[in-house]
């Protein structure tokens, strides 16, 4: 039997409903308060040459056009003043998301790590490594004076995450998507003069939704170096073990699982959306990514939740069209 269809209810209800970890403040209105950064060791940069350097900014563009497709058209949509800033954000993560895929030893992680947790400290002393991501991110965090506690959250998640563990449920998954994708909104938002509560709730779900289907995207890369980070009560609950996504096994207890985690990702998109109508305008080119979120649900609710549909794998043609369509109507 198939698992149920999306258009009716999508089945587990939101953990914690809208008690989201936003930013770290605590109940709905009262906003936190404001305080900020960046991949190879590199020698320091002289005060001329930080600026001056030419290039930078192409390599935050190249590098997330190469690594963050979908991150890229959205910063394209954003405004002019906040492109080269949110490129640079997005490029800092970028640089943190490669390092688990690139090392053999995770102390090569916590090394690199390392260089990235004192780069930010460096920047808000004006003095980062010489290093383009660093100097780009720099640069934005003395523009729109980012909030230093998100850039160094990202890091610690990502670090903590480089041991190949499968997440022990669904809350551990949901943590780390706020503290590394939710974090990256905060920031996003901050870089558009956006300090709201209510665009705060709507960015931690989000980031919640983005992480979640990340984590679905990922499973047949993942398979295909033997590693599982599916929620383990999920795949407890309907009998499935992690050797049955390792020999791609299409079972309907398999697709339930998959239905499971891809109906929570769901739910926080439309708790997201149901603070719409109290978020400022101003803030919703920085939630552009909803776009293609809906996009992977749509399909893989399309091959009944098989997440190893070669469908699955497949570009959207008309995603830049589709992210165009979403900003002109100015909603999320």
């Amino acid at each position: 039997m198939a698992a149920p269809t999306l258009a009716l209810a999508w089945a587990p209800i939101l953990r914690g409903g809208h008690n989201c970890c936003l930013r770290g403040h605590a109940p709905l209105g009262l906003s936190a308060p404001r305080k900020g950064f960046p991949a190879v060791l590199g020698r320091r940069a002289t005060a001329s040459s930080r600026t001056e350097v030419p290039g930078n900014d192409r390599y935050c563009v190249e590098l997330l056009r190469k690594r963050d497709y979908e991150g890229y058209l959205c910063c394209l949509l954003l405004p002019t003043e906040a492109r080269s800033s949110a490129f640079a954000l997005r490029a800092f993560n970028a640089e943190l998301a490669q390092v688990k895929d690139s090392i053999s030893q995770k102390t090569i992680g916590q090394m690199r790590m390392q260089f990235w947790r004192k780069a930010v400290e460096d920047m808000y002393s004006d003095n980062p490594p010489h290093q383009p991501v660093a100097i780009e991110l720099w640069k934005a965090v003395k523009r729109h004076n980012l909030t230093k506690r998100w850039l160094v959250k990202i890091i610690d998640e990502r670090e903590k995450n480089l041991d190949d563990k499968a997440y022990r449920n669904i809350q551990e998954l949901e943590a780390y998507a706020e503290n590394t994708q939710s974090s990256l909104l905060y920031l996003t938002l901050e870089v558009l003069g956006v300090r709201n509560v209510h665009a705060d709730h709507a960015a931690s779900h989000i980031g919640k939704a983005q992480g979640i289907i990340t984590c679905l995207r990922a499973t047949p890369y993942h398979s295909s170096r033997r590693k599982v980070f599916l929620p383990m009560d999920i795949c407890m609950l309907h009998g499935v073990s992690q050797e049955d996504f390792l020999r791609k096994n299409q079972d309907k207890n398999v697709r339930d699982v998959i239905y499971d985690i891809a109906s929570q990702g769901h739910l926080h998109l439309i708790h997201a959306r149901s603070f719409q109508k109290s978020v400022p305008v101003k803030a919703f080119p920085a939630f552009l990514q909803t776009v293609a979120l809906e996009d992977y649900l749509e399909k893989i609710q399309k091959v009944d939740f098989d997440v190893f549909h070669p469908r699955l794998q497949q570009k959207n043609p008309l995603l830049a069209l589709h992210l165009y369509i979403r900003s002109w109507k100015k909603t999320y």
